[in-house]
């Protein structure tokens, strides 16, 4: 198959009613550039009316912005029973976002209608074709989301046809089914597509909300159908457990369907999309996610590198580069030779696993690992382990000492770190504040390092954890520290561990800005 699928974006509107996320209008705008930039065909930017001037202010300032590949999306809902349309105050907001394309929603459930709406059933009838064909009198492109659809077809079937016939009589220009409470399975979505298809003359779409964990595979269903649009958000954000994850579901329409989405090209930029929507949102990014996560294409276990190594279809679906990620090799004590081969590969191209380097290096991992050490999810600190083992890096600096000062008075706290370390043969006796020991530990390591490594002002600490690794020591127990550093363009994790909170988080911190160096090629060694 080679149909068009139209993808659209809901990431500004429903993405933005998922608890813990709000978008600025300026965030919002760029998410929009980006979403044009991967050729989604539309982009739902919010609901416009006079109580929400977040969403007035993103209309106003994407009217005067080109897009190459998307269409901005004004949505609201049909007219009032007592309103013509013409009068309508919500119609008449929609129409002044200036957009091409509108999205209406209305009611499909007999419940909705009656005890929601107020209305009668052939009231919203002739709501729902009043308010489409007035917005096609005056114009627009207008997509009809059927609210309900599938919960209503299941409660009254023929009044939920009749939704779709009124919209379709109106002027709609495709009639998209809403899963709106999420707790449709795949084969109800085939049953009613099936029934409903032969009454249809307009295209259908498909929009999915993720409460049983099914709002991918619905989309699918749907497809496979013969729906052509399909609606979602990035990341799969949305209300309550989120709406159909669009990076899922496009991949799946270019590799699994044979259907064309948004082309090969740009499919190789979907985990930078991902990443980039995430970090606008301010949400951690989930590395467990189907195609883009971190963790969909990472390999741990001996006999899974072993054979990924041989060929890579044993254990992998599809093509990590093809989604913009890449194949990973874990390692821990499961860890085999030819993983950590496998790691060597770009630094020793060739390397056979039997090799004494190999095995110093593997041992060394082992050994870690056996003391608290994690190097799966601090693969920047084992990147510095292999090239200290292989002669290929030098540090950046050599430690005296270092210490840590509490203060507490009725005012509050302050904490204070001094640092004492030798480069190049000077020394450097620096002090830094901060809002707690690690904190003002890189404070101080900063003002040592920044004059000779200016580049280290890029790094910037993302997230950091501490693990305890043995409770039953009580405060003795010893604890893991993980700190993921950035310096915009490049995420990076490093590791920790000690009895001493400090000196983990020491450890790790100096590993991290060891790395940005090592990423500049400023502390390696031909």
């Amino acid at each position: 198959m080679s149909e068009l699928v139209q993808i659209y974006d809901s990431t500004l509107r429903d993405g933005a009613q998922a608890e813990g996320i709000s978008f600025s209008a300026e965030d919002k705008t760029m998410i929009a550039q980006h979403l044009d930039a991967m050729g989604i065909h539309y982009v739902e930017g919010g609901w416009p009316n006079p109580t929400n001037p977040k969403d007035l202010e993103f209309f106003d300032r994407v009217r005067d912005l080109e897009f190459h590949n998307t269409k901005i999306v004004a949505f609201g809902s049909t007219c009032r029973v007592d309103n013509p349309p013409e009068d309508d105050p919500t119609l008449t907001t929609l129409l002044r976002a200036g957009t091409e394309v509108i999205t209406l929603f209305g009611k499909s459930w007999t419940l909705h209608v009656t005890d929601v709406l107020r209305a009668t059933l052939d009231e919203n009838l002739q709501i729902i074709r009043d308010s489409c064909a007035w917005l096609k009198e005056n114009g627009r492109e207008v997509i009809y989301d059927a609210e309900h659809f599938f919960d209503g077809y299941k409660a009254d079937p023929e009044y939920a046809l009749e939704t779709l016939l009124a919209a379709q009589e109106g002027g709609a220009e495709v009639l998209v089914l809403c899963d709106t409470n999420g707790g449709m399975m795949p084969y109800q979505i085939q049953e009613i597509i099936s029934a409903i298809q032969p009454r249809l003359d307009v295209p259908l779409g498909i929009h999915t909300h993720n409460d049983a964990g099914m709002a991918v595979a619905n989309s699918i269903v749907a497809l496979e159908m013969g729906a052509t649009h399909v609606q979602g958000t990035i990341n799969g954000y949305g209300e309550r457990c989120g709406n159909a994850n669009l990076c899922s579901v496009i991949p799946n329409i270019e590799f699994k369907l044979g259907m064309k989405a948004i082309g090969a090209k740009n499919l190789k930029r979907l985990m930078e999309l991902s990443r980039f929507v995430s970090e606008i949102a301010n949400v951690y990014h989930d590395h467990r996610q189907p195609y883009v996560g971190e963790s969909a294409f990472a390999h741990k276990a001996g006999v899974h590198v072993d054979a990924m190594l041989k060929q890579p279809v044993a254990y992998e679906h599809c093509d990590a580069e093809a989604v913009g990620n890449q194949r990973r090799f874990l390692l821990s004590e499961q860890s085999g030779g030819g993983a950590v081969a496998a790691k060597l590969d770009h630094l020793i191209p060739g390397l056979d696993k039997r090799h004494p380097t190999v095995q110093k290096l593997l041992q060394k991992i082992k050994q870690l690992e056996h003391e608290g050490y994690v190097f799966e999810a601090a693969e920047a600190s084992f990147e510095i382990i292999a090239r200290q083992i292989l002669g290929s890096i030098r540090k950046p600096f050599k430690l005296i000492n270092y210490r840590t000062i509490n203060r507490k008075s009725a005012a509050g706290s302050e904490v204070e770190a001094i640092v004492k370390i030798e480069i190049e043969g000077q020394i450097y006796h620096t002090v830094g504040e901060g809002d707690g020991p690690v904190n003002a530990l890189d404070s101080a390591l900063r003002l040592a390092l920044e004059p000779k490594y200016p580049t280290l002002k890029d790094v910037r600490l993302e997230d950091y954890k501490v693990r305890v690794l043995s409770s039953a020591d009580g405060t003795a127990a010893k604890v893991r520290v993980l700190i993921e550093s950035s310096d915009r363009r490049r995420v990076w994790s490093t590791v920790g561990v000690s009895e001493n909170i400090i000196e983990a988080s020491w450890t790790a911190l100096v590993d991290s800005l060891t790395y940005k160096l090592l990423l500049d090629d400023i502390i390696v060694i031909d």
